[in-house]
């Protein structure tokens, strides 16, 4: 897949280049840097007569071969530093690294210094080939990471199977996954039974069991068995497309601290080149230089702060860390869609819940059967799943389910669905009405009350109530954990918004340790909530939501940063959100949070590392204590050690 180029610098016109299997590298300038140096080396033997022979002797006694050899050899090496100076000052661009390399090795050159002309190239470039060698290897990582999109798929038409490119399967056609295969498409499996590899997906290596009505994600890799699945996403809108859409362009939405970094180099690098044009010329003045000898020592002072000043080190470590750290969540099955939502996570300190679907599993379940008067259990879920049979609603299937026998539709006649209330209708000949306390009272049918939690479907045999059952949705198994582990990060505040009771919030909420309830809320009072808390005077920091459902859609691109279920949540969620959990696992907001704090420290280390190393040669350079050899490590050791600090960002794993 095609990712976006870490540039080092945005003035500096160099990218990391690509070779054709997708690594960065040096290939390109290979045969030059080895020719280069290899003469560079011949240059030195002759110009230090490291090795005495004759042959040699005479040609370093030849008028101006020294200075060609070494001139060769600085062209061959750096040609193309020269160029992109070259390029870049023709475009407005003039205080860049070429520029600073070119200034610097060209000065080098006038005082006489040729070595050290070479070598500060040479270096210079060696250390750009470690330095995209590192960004490649980030890059690559990241790609084999989500190097899950599936290059054909195929199609069943009647008795044969057609291979076809992904982009020409339409919604409702058939198509075969064979074991071993990626699926191509999101679907609901028709015929067969597997396991799936949904690691790149969730990061996750457990397998996950799918059969009949079970729906599939692509980029999962089918293990076990052939399966048949009728695709309801085309190749554009499918789970495997939006992640590799949001990974591409993650990089395109800068944090402040890059931001910063960015416009710090386009200041500091003209403030060196000016203060480097006064060191030259300001003290030798001041002493009453008489001759181009008495400059020479304060030009060499010069050129020293240009190479140590280059801001390579700051501009290309930094949004590495980012990308790192991006990296770190993708391959724990974490999205996040840009390095500024990096940032808020670790200036969260108000975090939102959602409540069905997030906090909760969304599954209804029934968890208690309260029979009245002389009716029993059994024949209290015999007649509720007779007459919730008829009905799609989420309780009645839940209420079906908990039968666990085979519905006799012939037992039912004179069925009616009243939409918000209930349902009546007549099984074995009684007339059997099932629904809420509302329905009842409106049919003037006696019923007791209950004051604990949950959903209530009170039943009734022929105007007499025989019971009621209790329909609970299930807590996720983390919520209390990751609740804990939110606080211990540092959260401030966590807070619940739902459409729920009151009494089955707070419930929710006690038990999985969250302070503040707000309940019974319609899709626009939660963004009222959400955008007053994000206002209250008390607020520090930013405030992020979670959530799953379509209505929660708003709330994710309100808040400072959304957080979308990617499992079961929906599309309009996910869009909206800026990062997606794929499991569903909200232990996995805990992890987002550390992996945001890692990166955040690495950065940090890196400002701080290379800044002062490059204070402390700036100053010995000015001072005459640091030659042009301390100078390249300030530069080029600096910049290798920050970048690789960098790339520890991409090792966290949850």
């Amino acid at each position: 897949m095609e990712t976006n180029d870490i540039c080092c610098c945005e003035q500096c016109g160099k990218s990391a280049p690509k070779t054709q299997d997708g690594e960065t590298g040096w290939n390109g300038n290979k045969i030059r840097m080895i020719a280069g140096s290899v003469l560079f080396v011949l240059s030195l033997g002759i110009a230090f007569e490291l090795v005495r022979l004759p042959a040699l002797s005479s040609i370093k006694s030849i008028p101006f071969i020294e200075l060609s050899l070494f001139l060769a050899a600085f062209l061959l090496i750096g040609a193309d530093v020269l160029l992109r100076s070259i390029k870049n000052i023709a475009h407005g661009k003039i205080f860049d690294e070429n520029f600073l390399m070119s200034v610097s090795s060209i000065g080098a050159f006038c005082i006489g210094e040729y070595p050290e002309a070479v070598a500060v190239m040479l270096f210079y470039k060696i250390g750009e080939a470690f330095e995209d060698s590192a960004v490649g290897k980030s890059r690559s990582s990241i790609s084999r990471l989500m190097d899950i999109k599936p290059e054909y798929a195929n199609i069943k038409h009647d008795d044969r199977i057609e291979r076809a490119p992904p982009s020409e399967v339409r919604v409702g056609d058939i198509i075969v996954v064979k074991v071993g295969e990626r699926v191509p498409l999101d679907g609901i499996v028709i015929d067969g039974l597997s396991s799936l590899d949904v690691s790149a997906l969730t990061g996750e290596s457990a397998p996950r069991d799918v059969g009949v009505g079970s729906g599939i994600l692509s980029g999962s890799i089918n293990k076990t068995g052939v399966l048949s699945v009728q695709v309801t996403k085309t190749e554009r809108e499918s789970t495997v497309s939006k992640i590799l859409e949001l990974v591409e362009h993650n990089s395109e939405k800068k944090s402040r601290i890059e931001n910063f970094i960015t416009r710090f180099a386009r200041y500091y690098t003209p403030f060196v080149c000016i203060s480097a044009l006064l060191l030259a010329l300001l003290p030798p003045l001041c002493l009453g230089a008489s001759s181009l000898a008495d400059f020479s020592p304060w030009v060499y002072r010069a050129l020293v702060f240009l190479v140590v000043s280059c801001p390579c080190a700051l501009v290309i470590s930094v949004p590495l860390s980012f990308f790192g750290g991006i990296g770190a969540a993708s391959k724990n099955g974490i999205l996040i869609k840009g390095s500024n939502y990096l940032e808020a996570l670790y200036k969260a300190k108000t975090i939102i819940f959602d409540k069905t679907g997030t906090l909760t599993k969304g599954i209804f379940r029934v968890s208690d059967i309260v029979p009245s008067g002389s009716f029993s259990k059994e024949e209290v879920l015999f007649y509720a799943a007779h007459a919730e049979s008829i009905s799609n609603h989420p309780i009645a299937l839940s209420i079906c389910s908990a039968y666990q026998h085979d519905i006799d539709s012939a037992r039912i006649t004179g069925a009616q669905e009243i939409a918000g209330n209930g349902i009546k209708v007549v099984i074995n000949g009684k007339q059997v009405i099932a629904g809420n306390a509302k329905f009842f009272e409106s049919e003037a049918i006696a019923h007791d009350t209950y004051n604990g939690t949950g959903t209530l479907v009170y039943i009734a045999v022929e105007n007499l109530c025989a019971g009621f059952i209790i329909i609970n949705d299930e807590i996720k198994e983390d919520a209390a954990q990751a609740v804990k582990e939110l606080k211990q990060l540092g959260m401030q505040s966590i807070v619940m918004l739902t459409g729920d009771t009151k009494l089955s919030a707070e419930t929710v909420a006690r038990e999985i340790g969250i302070d503040s309830v707000s309940s019974g809320l319609l899709p626009h009072e939660k963004c009222e909530r959400l955008e007053a808390i994000k206002n209250a005077p008390q607020s520090s920091g930013a405030v992020l939501f979670v959530g799953d459902g379509i209505n929660d859609a708003p709330c994710l691109a309100l808040s400072d940063a959304g957080i979308a279920m990617g499992g079961i949540g929906s599309d309009a969620a996910i869009e909206a959100a800026d990062i997606v959990l794929m499991n569903d696992e909200l232990r996995k907001i805990p992890l987002a949070i550390r992996i945001s704090q890692r990166t955040h420290r690495i950065a940090l280390q890196n400002i701080v590392f290379a800044l002062g190393i490059k204070g402390i040669i700036l100053l010995a350079g000015a001072l005459g204590s640091a030659s042009i050899w301390v100078a390249v490590f300030g530069d080029v050791g600096v910049a290798l050690l920050a970048i690789l600090n960098s790339m520890r960002a991409l090792k966290m794993n949850g």
